[in-house]
């Protein structure tokens, strides 16, 4: 029997929020890996890089409540077309913040993953973060202000105005973009990975003592010596070799979902 056959229709549905500037089709390899599990999953369109659609401009902005609306209305989509499945967010990187953020803000969704999700504070960062604390505070309000947008090369480019200004505020100050007035209670998987300089540990745990209950949140590091031959926990490269991650996921879900 195959892993699809004893899951059926009893299986989560994941909806998959991407990192920054990363479209939703890189995240191919992990939908398929948790359908090969019996796992429906599909990635979310992140604004701004998916083809054919409007790029960061001038006169094309948003914000972090526009991106988390985008996962509100993609959780009430996955649960009017299967009403019995639960829905599960996973977040990677940015969009760890983001499904926090829709966590904190709209009507929670039945479990959360986040995978190399961080509170980006500069100080979490080597060498105290000073390369970031300066893109935050004067690439980003510069360049916004000349260009009405955050151009390539910049981290995150094209980035929206306001979306990058109020990620550039946390990194500064540590806070997140969105009302933090209870902790997060969905039960939750946090995930960091290996020495990750993009997201690095202490930055993961921000996240998760910062944003969720303590008695919600199982915390997992993936460490490099734990990665299987030919695959990879870099922060990026995972989504291309994603089983060691489904695998975890797969088997916290059932215990997280009883509670």
């Amino acid at each position: 029997m195959t892993d699809a056959e004893k899951t059926g229709a009893s299986a989560p549905i994941v909806l998959i929020s991407p990192a920054m500037a990363v479209g939703s089709g890189y995240y191919r390899p992990l939908v398929a890996e948790f359908e090969r599990r019996g796992w429906p999953a599909r990635a979310l369109r992140r604004r701004g890089f998916e083809r054919g659609e409007p790029r960061a401009s001038r006169h094309e902005d948003w914000a972090y409540r526009d991106e988390i609306d985008d996962i509100a209305h993609a959780v009430a989509a996955a649960r009017a077309e299967s009403p019995a499945r639960p829905v599960l967010l996973l977040g990677h990187s940015l969009g760890g913040q983001l499904v926090a953020g829709h966590e904190l803000t709209r009507p929670p969704a039945d479990g959360v993953i986040t995978v190399g999700g961080a509170i980006p504070r500069y100080r979490h960062f080597a060498c105290r973060g000073l390369h970031l604390a300066v893109m935050a505070a004067l690439v980003v309000p510069v360049a916004t202000a000349v260009f009405g947008y955050l151009p390539k090369p910049a981290f995150g480019g094209p980035g929206a105005r306001t979306f990058m200004r109020e990620w550039a505020r946390m990194v500064l100050t540590g806070r997140p973009p969105y009302p933090v007035e209870q902790p997060i209670t969905t039960p939750s998987l946090v995930i960091s990975l290996g020495e990750d300089r993009l997201s690095p540990v202490g930055a993961v745990d921000d996240l998760a003592e910062r944003l969720f209950a303590p008695d919600s949140v199982t915390r997992w590091h993936y460490p490099r010596d734990q990665a299987p031959p030919g695959a990879t926990n870099d922060h990026i490269g995972w989504v291309r070799t994603p089983a060691a991650v489904v695998d975890r996921i797969v088997r916290w879900w059932p215990g997280a979902a009883r509670g």
